[in-house]
C-alpha cells in the first residue's frame, strides 16, 4: 500500500512534465519543416530568376521556369521585341525522332542554347550528343562533339581558370614550376616568359591563406602583348598544417598561412613583354599582399587593384598598407617600370574600395582617375587630376552609398553606378544610377521601389534589370541606359508557391542599442500559429563586418532553413546590426578595434523590441551561425549567458590570432595595437550557462580548427558540458554532410529550446527540380 501511494506523486509529475514538454516531434514534422527547404520551393516559383545571354547586336535570350516547364525567350532590344527563341513543339517532335526518346516542348533535356552567327541555327547537347537545329526548316542535325571545357584553360581548385586568356583569345598564360609561361591557342606551343621563380618565391601564384588555387593572378593588356602580374615572397611566411582522417598513415597539407603580427606574403610588382620575354620590374618597393577589397589581390576574380591604359603603354594600380588604412594611388611606365606617386589617401580604421567591385579606374586619355573614398561619412566617387594628384571635383554626393561602378563613358564623361541608401523604406535596396563626372545632371535608372539586380548589355546601351523585396517576387525588365522602359520581360509568380501553404518572411525596422540608429531584418513565423502560445527564438547572426546576417535584400523563395526552422515550432529573426557594411563609414565603424561585440547588444534589444508585437518567449532564445557567425554565437553564450540559453556555433573564428592575418588586422587594427586577447571566446567559456553545440570540419583550410579546439579545451578547464560534432575530412562548409549538420541544428534546438524530442535520425531529402532535369 505504501509503495503504491509513493508512486501516484511520481506519475502525477512525469505527466505534467510531459505535457509541459509537449509531445516529441515526428518524421512528418521534419517533413513539413523540410518543404520550406529552397530544393522543394524553387519548383513552385515561376517567370523569376531572368539571366541574360548576350548576343551580337546586344540581342539576348534566356531560360525561364514556368508552371509547365521551361521557355526560351529571344530579345531584340532595338525591334523591341520579345518572343520564343524557337517552336518548342516542333523541337521537341524532332528532336523525339532524331533521338528515340520521347521529349515535351517545355521539358526539353537542356538548359543552355547556342545561335549562329547568322541566327538561323540553334544548337545544344542532349543524350549526349550535339545537335544542329534550322529555325527555318525546323530540321534538326545530330553531331558527335562532346561538351567541351570554356576556353582558355581549365577550373582551379577554387573556381577560378588556371590559364588567363588574353584580349584576342590567342594565348593563354599560366603557372609552370613557379613560373610564368604562354601557349599559343592553335599550335598548343609553349613558351617560358620567366625563369627565376622557385617554390614560395614564384610568379602570378594564388595564395592568401585563407583561399588559395592553382590559377594565375595576372592582367593582360588590352593589346595582348603585356602581362602585369608579380613576384610573390612568401619564403618568411609560417606555414599551417592539417592532416587526414583514413585508415593508415594521414596525408599532410602543409601551405602558407601567415597570422596577425607574422611576417606576410609581400608582392613585387613587374610588367611581362609576351612577345619577346621580358620581365620588367616596376621601381617601387615590394607591397604587402593586400587590395582594397580585401587581402586575396584576386578576389574580383582577376588582379585587383591594377588599370591599364588602352594602349598599353602605362599602368595604373593602387598599394595598400597591411593595415588597410594607406592606399597609395601609383601609374608605371610599362617600358621602364618607373613609377610615379600620384597621390595617397590614409583613413583612422579602414579602406574600402567598394564591395563586389573595385570603384577606381585610370583615364589615361585624359589624365585623370574616378576614385572611391568615404571621407564624407558616405561611400562616394571623386575626379582627380593624374598629372598633379589634385582632387578636381566630387562626382556623386548624398546619404547614400554607391557600391559598384559598373561603365565609365568617357566620351559623354558619365558614370553608371550601383547606388545603395536612395529609398527610405530600406537602405540596402540598390538602384542604378548615373551623373556627369561634374557631379551634375544625377539621375536614378531604376526608380521602383524594391532591390534592383542589374546586368548591361555588352554593347553598354541597354541593361536588364530584374527587382524584387524580401516578400515580393521579381519583376524584370529592359531598358536603356536613359532609363526608358524597352520592354516587360517576365514577372515573378509564386501563386503556386503560396499555395502549398508558404508565405514570405516579414521584414522589419527597429532601433540598435545605441537607442537612435535604425536597422533592419526579417521575421519568420510558423505558417500555422497557435493562438496564446508564446514560441521560443532562434537568432541567425552573420555579424560581418564585411557582410551581414541577411545576405541579398532581394526576394528568396527560402533562405537556408529559417523558415524550416520556424515550421518546427519557433520564431526565427535575421538582424542586420551595426557595424555591418553598406551604409555609412560611422555606421561600419561601430566596433572598430573590437569585433567581439559582434552586433550582439542590437541582437538582444531587437529581439525584446519584436517580442512586443510577436508571441516570443524571450525567455528561450537560441543563436546560430556559422564562419563568423560561429564566432558570434559562442560570444553570445558567454558574454550574455542569461540572454542567450541554446547555441550552435560552426567554424568560428574563436580567436582572431589564430586565422589569416588580414581580417583581424583589417578590422581590429595591428596586434601590436589591438588587445586581441580581450576579443578571444576561449578567455569567457568558464562563464557558459546553456546548451552548446561546437561543430568544425577538420580539413577546413579556411578558419583552422584549431579555433575550435581553442574553446574546446578551455571549457573542460572549466568544467563546462559542451556537445561536439567534427566533420573529419571535410572544408570549412562541410561538403557532402552538410544535411547531416542542419539536421543536427534542428534536432538540438528542438530539444533544448523547444523542450520536446525531435525524431530519431531523420534522413533529409534534397530534390531537384524536374525543370532543370
Amino acid at each position: 500500500m505504501n509503495k503504491y501511494l509513493l508512486t501516484i506523486p511520481a506519475m502525477a509529475i512525469a505527466l505534467a512534465v510531459q505535457a509541459q514538454q509537449g509531445s516529441p516531434l515526428t518524421n512528418k514534422d521534419y517533413e513539413h519543416a523540410e518543404s520550406f527547404m529552397s530544393y522543394n520551393t524553387a519548383p513552385f516559383v515561376d517567370r523569376a530568376d531572368i539571366r541574360p545571354n548576350w548576343l551580337p547586336g546586344d540581342k539576348f535570350w534566356y531560360r525561364v521556369l514556368t508552371a509547365r516547364g521551361s521557355e526560351f525567350v529571344l530579345v531584340d532590344p532595338v525591334k523591341k521585341t520579345r518572343e520564343a527563341a524557337f517552336d518548342h513543339e516542333k523541337l521537341a517532335q524532332v528532336l523525339s525522332a532524331a533521338s528515340g526518346n520521347k521529349y515535351e516542348p517545355y521539358m526539353l533535356p537542356f538548359q543552355t542554347i547556342t545561335f549562329s552567327a547568322d541566327g538561323k541555327t540553334v544548337s545544344f547537347f542532349a543524350d549526349g550528343k550535339h545537335w544542329q537545329y534550322d529555325l527555318g526548316t525546323d530540321m534538326i542535325t545530330p553531331g558527335t562533339d562532346k561538351a567541351k571545357p570554356e576556353r582558355g584553360g581549365f577550373p582551379g581548385r577554387r573556381g577560378k581558370m588556371e590559364e588567363v586568356l588574353s584580349p584576342d583569345g590567342n594565348r593563354a598564360a599560366f603557372i609552370k614550376d613557379y613560373n610564368l609561361w604562354v601557349r599559343d591557342v592553335k599550335t598548343g606551343k609553349q613558351t617560358q616568359l620567366t625563369t627565376d621563380g622557385i617554390k614560395d618565391f614564384g610568379y602570378a601564384t594564388d595564395n592568401a591563406g585563407w583561399q588559395s588555387s592553382d590559377a594565375a593572378i595576372l592582367r593582360w593588356s588590352p593589346d595582348s602583348k603585356k602581362i602585369a602580374t608579380f613576384k610573390q615572397d612568401q619564403r618568411k611566411v609560417n606555414s599551417m598544417y592539417l592532416v587526414t582522417t583514413n585508415v593508415g598513415s594521414p596525408t599532410l597539407k602543409e601551405w602558407k598561412y601567415a597570422l596577425p603580427g607574422n611576417e606576410i606574403a609581400m608582392i613585387s610588382r613587374v610588367i611581362i613583354d609576351v612577345d619577346n620575354p621580358k620581365v620588367i620590374a616596376l621601381q617601387v618597393a615590394p607591397d604587402a599582399h593586400r587590395a582594397t577589397l580585401s587581402d586575396d589581390i584576386s578576389s574580383s576574380g582577376t588582379f585587383d587593384d591594377v588599370d591599364w591604359s588602352a594602349d598599353g603603354n602605362k599602368l595604373a594600380f593602387v598599394s595598400t598598407s597591411r593595415d588597410h588604412k594607406n592606399e597609395k594611388f601609383r601609374i608605371a611606365d610599362a617600358a621602364t617600370g618607373a613609377v610615379k606617386e600620384v597621390f595617397e589617401e590614409t583613413v583612422k580604421t579602414q579602406y574600402e574600395s567598394g564591395w563586389g567591385a573595385i570603384n577606381w579606374k585610370y583615364l589615361a586619355k585624359t589624365n585623370e582617375i574616378i576614385w572611391f573614398s568615404e571621407r564624407d561619412n558616405w561611400g562616394h566617387l571623386y575626379l582627380y587630376d593624374a598629372l598633379t594628384g589634385k582632387v578636381k571635383n566630387q562626382i556623386t554626393k548624398g546619404d547614400f552609398v554607391v557600391t559598384k561602378l559598373l561603365k565609365v563613358d568617357e566620351k559623354n564623361r558619365v558614370v553608371y553606378f550601383i547606388a545603395d541608401g536612395l529609398e527610405n523604406e530600406n537602405p540596402y535596396f540598390s538602384q542604378l544610377c548615373k551623373v556627369g563626372f561634374d557631379g551634375k545632371h544625377f539621375a536614378v535608372l531604376s526608380p521602383e521601389e524594391g532591390n534592383h539586380n542589374v546586368t548591361l548589355s555588352p554593347g553598354g546601351g541597354y541593361f536588364v534589370d530584374s527587382y524584387s523585396k524580401p516578400d515580393v517576387a521579381p519583376v524584370t525588365v529592359l531598358r536603356d541606359l536613359n532609363g526608358k522602359l524597352i520592354t516587360d520581360l517576365e514577372k515573378g509568380d509564386v501563386s503556386r508557391l503560396v499555395a502549398t501553404g508558404w508565405h514570405a518572411p516579414t521584414p522589419v525596422k527597429l532601433i540598435a542599442n545605441d537607442g537612435k540608429t535604425d536597422i533592419y531584418g526579417l521575421v519568420f513565423t510558423p505558417t500555422k500559429m497557435d493562438g496564446g502560445k508564446k514560441y521560443p527564438v532562434i537568432d541567425y547572426i552573420y555579424p560581418g563586418p564585411q557582410g551581414g546576417s541577411v545576405g541579398s535584400w532581394s526576394f528568396a523563395a527560402s533562405r537556408g532553413d529559417n523558415q524550416s526552422l520556424a515550421e518546427l515550432g519557433f520564431i526565427v529573426v535575421v538582424i542586420e546590426g551595426t557595424s555591418n557594411p553598406l551604409r555609412s563609414k560611422s555606421f561600419h565603424d561601430m566596433s572598430y578595434g573590437n569585433m567581439s561585440e559582434n552586433t550582439l547588444p542590437d541582437q538582444i534589444v531587437s529581439i525584446r523590441q519584436l517580442s512586443a508585437k510577436y508571441p516570443m518567449d524571450t525567455t528561450k532564445v537560441g543563436i546560430w551561425g556559422h564562419s563568423g557567425g560561429g564566432f558570434a554565437t559562442a560570444a553570445a553564450m558567454f558574454r550574455y549567458p542569461d540572454f542567450f540559453k541554446v547555441g550552435i556555433s560552426e567554424s568560428g573564428n574563436h580567436d582572431n590570432r589564430n586565422y589569416e592575418d588580414d581580417w583581424g588586422e583589417r578590422y581590429d587594427g595591428l596586434i601590436a595595437n589591438s588587445n586581441y586577447d580581450a576579443h578571444a571566446n576561449e578567455n569567457y567559456a568558464k562563464n557558459l550557462k546553456g546548451k552548446l553545440m561546437l561543430a568544425h570540419g577538420l580539413m577546413d583550410n579556411n578558419v583552422p580548427p584549431y579555433n575550435t579546439l581553442l574553446v574546446v579545451e578551455a571549457l573542460e578547464k572549466a568544467n563546462k558540458d559542451y556537445d561536439l560534432v567534427v566533420f573529419p575530412n571535410s572544408p570549412h562548409g562541410y561538403g557532402a554532410y552538410s544535411p547531416y549538420m542542419m539536421r543536427r541544428r534542428w534536432d538540438y534546438f528542438v530539444k533544448n529550446l523547444l523542450g520536446v524530442e525531435p525524431p530519431h535520425e531523420y534522413v533529409l531529402k534534397s530534390k531537384t527540380d524536374p525543370r532543370n532535369r
